[in-house]
């Protein structure tokens, strides 16, 4: 997921649109996800969802975070979202987010563009730190972070076990705006 940056000659960028999911998105969704599931350690889910879990999902996430997808024509090849950081109330202008590319995007400018708009959005419904975990190693997720800003603040180690293994969780964080406190609600 390294990526060249909207300003670069090598960006593409009529190639991709950025939108709001849709419960009709579930499905590519879950066809994008289910080999992050069965074929890696980036995710620590061991079944994949199936449509009707990840529209659920969209919907959740939806409602006070957001989730986008990225089209290349008519088809969706990602999507990024972003969901509560933790379950208590103080923790709620702080959020977690994920990307997930299908393997035609990678590399292409999309990843970024995404995540972009995500941050954006997360920032105007009054969100004020993203916070991402990756798996090590994962260069391509850990390079698209460093190129947005993100910083790193800490790792767990040995946290997942998948594959016969446990695994270590680099965590990031961002702050994605700054407003006078007391802060206001989030939308």
């Amino acid at each position: 997921m390294n990526s060249p940056t909207s300003e670069s000659p090598a960006f593409d960028a009529p190639a991709f649109t950025v939108r709001d999911a849709t419960a009709a998105d579930a499905a590519a969704c879950a066809a994008i996800y289910a080999p992050y599931v069965t074929g890696t350690v980036v995710s620590f889910e061991l079944v994949p969802p199936d449509a009707t879990e990840m529209a659920t999902r969209i919907a959740a996430a939806a409602q006070r975070h957001a989730w986008l997808v990225l089209e290349s024509g008519e088809a969706v090849v990602g999507y990024a979202y972003g969901h509560p950081f933790a379950a208590r109330p103080a923790y709620r202008w702080a959020c977690e987010t994920s990307i997930y590319l299908d393997r035609s995007a990678v590399g292409r400018g999309g990843g970024r563009l995404l995540y972009e708009r995500l941050l954006a959005r997360l920032a105007e419904r009054g969100h004020r730190r993203a916070f991402a975990g990756m798996t090590l190693p994962n260069e391509a997720s850990a390079g698209l972070h460093r190129a947005l800003g993100f910083e790193p603040v800490g790792v767990y180690r040995q946290v997942g076990w998948k594959d016969g293994r446990w695994h270590d969780v680099a965590w990031v964080q961002k702050t994605i705006l700054t407003e006078a406190d007391p802060p206001a609600e989030p939308r």
